[in-house]
């Protein structure tokens, strides 16, 4: 019913930037709290959220160097990175609240990932 479909990951060296994104598409009605999240040996963390009023949440690792922003006319979140470390490095996840068409249940998706790499 709903696909979340990421974009932009790559190889970066140290110091770069990349552009994620995010496209969420199917039987919507409306998209709450959009994130993203990375895959890290033995768990996968919060890296940005957005709630539907814009307001956004980071974990202290990436503060002031990754900005979320989201276009709702596209239903597409995005994640700014800049100043890449190779600790950064990991499968990032979107991740979406989503109402469904016909449904009055909120139903939480996942992207498959998209592979970043930060390396010389």
């Amino acid at each position: 019913q709903v696909q979340l479909v990421e974009s932009g990951g790559g190889l970066v060296q140290p110091g770069g930037s990349l552009r994620l994104s995010c496209v969420v598409s199917g039987s919507i009605f409306r998209i709450y709290t959009m994130g993203w999240y990375r895959q890290v040996p033995g768990k996968r963390e919060l890296v940005a959220g957005i709630n539907s009023g814009g307001a956004t949440n980071y974990a202290d690792s990436v503060k002031g160097r990754f900005t979320i922003s989201r276009d709702n006319a596209k239903n597409t979140v995005y994640l700014q990175m800049n100043s890449l470390k190779p600790e950064d490095t990991a499968v990032y996840y979107c991740n979406a609240d989503v109402s469904v068409v016909g449904s009055m249940t909120n139903y939480n998706y996942w992207g498959q990932g998209t592979q970043v790499t930060v390396s010389s």
